[in-house]
């Protein structure tokens, strides 16, 4: 099968899914954690789900922030991909445009798969069938959409009404025309709807590359100029491609349905039948993992005792008991506790903005941090100091820095250390400690093959992640 014969999948792996706080957060969301997987996150088995024939190189956009984490997980997979950088938020529409320009740059006629990072497809095979018996409509000049038939009247997503045999297409799997999409119901409305035949709307869309620009320009111009501006000043840095800012935020914060798909009259849907959920919420995560025999869900170090229909979710090594209770969400982790029942899961998100309200930094920080070096977890903080646990992967290289508040106290605990202090160059072994004074300039690096661990104890009057002054970082931050 030749390129130009492929479809180009592109992911998008944006947003942070407050829903499912604590375990996400801004700075570790959702699609990067396994939930559906008790191994690979969601964004992981969304890519390796694109392994067939007949799928092209993968295309990632997602935010700034995020770029370490998609690069990583891609490479834990054994997976190359085009990784693109927005600069801003501005929904699902202005990415969509560069992903369509993106492709059309190679062949305007390209056919482009559009799909989420955080689903949840039961079935592999049966989605790479969906994906097949889509392009049919799609090569024929239609935006195809998947339509999933729903399980029970959900109101958490919205519905698509299909029409009449789609033209150029009918005989592909039943392919029909869109009525109309209709946004998230209440209870009776989603049951009236499935008893219509309406199809939940996935967000997975299939267009080739200059269908998809010509109703951009005439439905949503001035999306399509901002893309096409950022695409065309962006930039190249390491293995990232990063979208002209000025020009990005430009966009329209408006999403593919609003911009187009509610608008074309070249909207097609695809009924398609495998298991699917976007978990959106505790309570959806709860509806797809399996169960034992009195209705839980379990994860991670948990022990639950006359408690029925109920998601305990446990990370890290804090101990998780639930004794007497049906129908509840428990999730832990190191430094937040989520207790609610399954039928008001929609509500964390809620929760989440009073605690940004009150200025909880748990509300979107985990108190373990990635970096593309490695990661930092936070074990104590007081009154002038702070102290943390550090690894830093084979290769990697802090930032050359220095802090005005702050002296700093490096213990090895595993591997070997090679520490810059202003113009010394030392070697620190395991069980070997270095101390870094106020003002010096100082870089740490790992030269050893195996993970660098340390114990770093930070002391002065401010010990904040913002008393960082970087003179010089091969990541570009």
């Amino acid at each position: 099968m030749t390129t130009a014969s492929k479809i180009h999948p592109v992911i998008l792996c944006g947003g942070s899914g407050t829903r499912l706080w604590p375990a996400s957060r801004e700075s570790f969301p959702k699609q990067f954690i396994p939930l559906a997987d008790a191994e690979r996150s969601s964004f992981q088995t969304a890519a390796a789900r694109l392994g067939d024939a007949i799928f092209a190189r993968l295309a990632v956009i997602t935010a700034n922030d995020a770029r370490f984490l998609v690069a990583e997980q891609l490479a834990q997979g054994g997976i190359a991909a085009d990784i693109l950088l927005e600069p801003c938020r501005r929904d699902s529409a202005a990415a969509v445009a560069v992903a369509a320009l993106h492709a059309a740059a190679h062949d305007p006629e390209a056919l482009v798969l559009i799909l989420p990072a955080d689903h949840a497809i039961g079935d592999d095979a049966a989605f790479v069938q969906a994906a097949r018996a889509a392009q049919v409509g799609a090569r024929a000049g239609h935006i195809m959409t998947l339509g999933i038939a729903p399980a029970h009247p959900s109101t958490a997503y919205g519905y698509i009404q299909p029409g009449a045999p789609l033209a150029g297409a009918a005989g592909e799997a039943g392919a029909r025309a869109i009525v109309s999409f209709i946004e998230k119901p209440n209870a009776d409305r989603a049951a009236g709807l499935i008893a219509e035949g309406a199809l939940w709307n996935g967000g997975y869309f299939m267009f080739r590359a200059d269908v998809m620009l010509e109703e951009l320009e005439i439905h949503a111009p001035a999306v399509l100029e901002a893309a096409r501006a950022a695409l065309e000043s962006a930039v190249r840095d390491l293995d990232f491609v990063r979208l002209d800012e000025a020009a990005f935020e430009r966009a329209p914060q408006i999403s593919i349905d609003y911009a187009v798909m509610e608008r074309t009259r070249r909207a097609g849907v695809l009924p398609v039948s495998f298991p699917w959920s976007d978990i959106g919420t505790w309570g959806a995560l709860w509806e797809i993992l399996d169960r034992d025999a009195d209705g839980n869900a379990l994860r991670g170090r948990v022990a639950v005792r006359d408690t029925r229909n109920s998601l305990v979710h446990a990370s890290g090594e804090i101990l998780t008991t639930v004794v007497g209770l049906d129908d509840v969400v428990v999730v832990t982790t190191d430094d937040a506790v989520l207790v609610t029942s399954r039928s008001a899961g929609a509500e964390v998100k809620g929760l989440v903005e009073t605690l940004r309200r009150r200025g909880e930094p748990e509300a979107d920080a985990h108190r373990l941090m990635y970096r593309p070096w490695g990661s930092y977890q936070r074990i104590d903080v007081g009154a002038r100091f702070q102290v943390k646990r550090i690894t830093v992967k084979p290769g990697g290289r802090l930032s050359l820095q220095k802090h005005y508040h702050r002296a700093e106290h490096w213990v090895v605990v595993r591997g070997t250390a090679e520490v810059t202090v202003d113009q010394a160059v030392t070697l620190v072994h395991e069980n070997e400690a270095i101390y870094l004074p106020i003002g010096s300039v100082h870089r740490l690096a790992n030269p050893g093959k195996i993970p660098l661990e340390l114990i770093e104890v930070q002391v002065g009057s401010y010990t904040g992640e913002d008393d960082i002054i970087r003179i010089e970082d091969i990541y570009g931050r």
